[in-house]
């Protein structure tokens, strides 16, 4: 069984209307995955909340005291593009929490395990939200595979369109922590650039330029992802699985499909037999549902030539 962890409280995270990170984001894979011939191989789980004391290994009080007020006094923006209402603090605490159970589900039942929250992480910085993202949810779970099962090296691999810029950021100082993003580029957030490759020679950008599509990525991650992320040999691999590189996505200018994010995961299955992945970006509500089938698929498959 492949653990799926998602709540209908996420749906309660209103960023306005014309936001491009929307409810139906979520529904849209929901739906996906409880119309496909998967439905039987999901167990599906509920989040519990990060606290506080978690959140403060990674994000300064500052910083979690400001989303806090935010919520509290009924909402505004943390950034331009940042979006929160009376609900977001609680959400986001849930929204973070589902990455910290779907390490117990990796680590401690030895299972894949898909996050489908929102709000997304991958751009918030220790002290600020930027980019739709309020607590950095992928590097708490680093963090909490570390603290809480001794664990030695964990492993990112973001193929986000955007570079994400918070997770790196976090991550890069810590020798048992690895980043690895492919992204469009030059893009928002700006960051990424090839020559950032961390305090511990422990970061891996692939900038892409603008229309690339399946063959510049299954390149890319033949030739340096899957050589850096097997020597780095990760006793958790996590995805940051954005699906706004999809052709149909209206954010950004690249050109995959569903089954080219499906053979990115079966590459990944050869360097870590269970993965947590994590629903970052993606804007195309046809390309998520798509995309995140076929990733499950690949999941679920593995499952049963495991077995």
């Amino acid at each position: 069984m492949i653990s799926v962890i998602t709540s209908d409280r996420f749906l309660d995270h209103d960023t306005g209307y014309g936001h491009p990170e929307r409810p139906e984001r979520l529904t849209a894979c929901l739906n996906a995955l409880k119309k496909s011939d998967l439905h039987p191989n999901l167990n599906w789980l509920d989040p519990r909340f990060a606290t506080e004391e978690e959140l403060l290994w990674i994000h300064s009080a500052e910083h979690i005291a400001n989303v806090r007020q935010m919520a509290e006094s009924g909402g505004g923006f943390l950034d331009p593009d940042t979006p929160v209402c009376a609900d977001s603090y609680e959400i986001a605490l849930l929204s973070a929490g589902a990455w910290l159970a779907a390490v117990d589900e990796v680590l401690g039942d030895k299972r894949s395990a898909w996050v489908l929250s929102r709000p997304p992480g991958h751009h918030c910085e220790r002290d600020y939200a930027m980019g739709f993202c309020l607590f950095s949810n992928c590097a708490l779970a680093a963090h909490y595979a570390v603290r809480q099962y001794g664990i030695q090296r964990v492993a990112v691999f973001d193929w986000d369109v955007h570079h994400g810029n918070g997770t790196q950021h976090i991550l890069e100082k810590d020798p048992q922590m690895a980043y690895v993003s492919t992204h469009q580029y030059p893009f928002y957030p700006g960051t990424g650039n090839s020559l950032e490759r961390g305090d511990h020679d422990n970061v891996l950008n692939i900038p892409l330029p603008a229309g690339s599509g399946r063959e510049e990525y299954i390149n890319s991650f033949n030739n340096a992802i899957k050589p850096f992320l097997t020597k780095w040999n990760p006793d958790l691999l996590i995805i940051s699985a954005g699906f706004d590189a999809a052709r149909q996505d209206p954010l950004a200018n690249m050109n995959l499909d569903a089954e080219d994010f499906a053979e990115l995961t079966r590459g990944c299955l050869q360097i870590a037999p269970q993965l947590l992945l994590g629903l970052e970006g993606g804007y195309s509500l046809q390309a998520l549902g798509e995309s995140v089938v076929a990733v499950t698929r690949e999941l679920v498959n593995c499952e049963s030539t495991e077995r």
